[in-house]
């Protein structure tokens, strides 16, 4: 009877402790899952030199596995999620054979490791995509109206470019455009192509002048002034 009670006892005691190691494992795999989560918005700026330069390591391994000639031209979206170290999810532009397209990598970074390795890189789905500027444009394919967008967005910055271009050639004037300031910028996104209103402050010669304009840019790349 003493041995069979004895027995009894260290079978309880083993299911017990079992039952509160099983519960502490769970636990601990509940903490790591929401320590690694899901992956977020770089907290940086996504122009930085840290991602910059991953986005170029991710084109020139693209490049070597599939013998491809992608030039890298910028960043245009970046987040990071916690890993075993970290992995980057990167939204990027680069042109093709002439042609800008956008392109979608991740890159597995061990810092403390001295490792970086491409996990993945293809095309954006649909193709080219719009940047910033017209991200949160509802693009339905109806125009649902303008959306403010920064003036300093690199793609408001080329619209504004090539409207002051457009303007200069049609021109007679004997003394160039200078784009002085982006006053207001808007854009909005129909179908296959995004349109950017734009108030412009500009001088020409000694006289500053303002011109609001609109331009539009088709999936290649391309920006046309109506």
């Amino acid at each position: 009877m003493k041995n069979n009670s004895s027995l009894t006892i260290w079978v309880v005691l083993l299911l017990l402790c079992g039952s509160h190691l099983k519960v502490g494992l769970c636990k601990q795999d509940s903490l790591i899952r929401m320590k690694l989560g899901g992956a977020r918005d770089y907290q940086g700026s996504q122009n930085s030199a840290e991602i910059e330069s991953l986005a170029r390591f991710a084109v020139q391994e693209h490049n070597k596995k599939q013998n491809a000639f992608l030039e890298f031209v910028r960043v245009l979206k970046a987040k990071e999620q916690v890993v075993a170290g970290k992995l980057y999810h990167l939204t990027l532009e680069a042109v093709d054979a002439g042609k800008k397209v956008v392109c979608e990598a991740k890159v597995w970074v061990k810092p403390w490791k001295n490792f970086m390795q491409l996990q993945e890189f293809k095309h954006a789905q649909g193709g080219a995509r719009f940047t910033s500027s017209d991200l949160g444009t509802k693009q339905d394919g109806h125009g649902t109206g303008w959306r403010a967008v920064p003036t300093n967005d690199p793609e408001i910055q080329d619209a504004a470019v090539h409207a002051i271009k457009s303007i200069e050639q049609r021109s007679n004037s004997l003394f160039p455009y200078e784009l002085l300031q982006i006053l207001i910028a808007k854009a909005k996104v129909i179908g296959d192509y995004a349109k950017f209103d734009l108030l412009l402050k500009v001088r020409r010669a000694f006289k500053e002048e303002k011109f609001r304009v609109e331009v539009t840019r088709n999936m290649e790349g391309n920006f046309y002034l109506n």
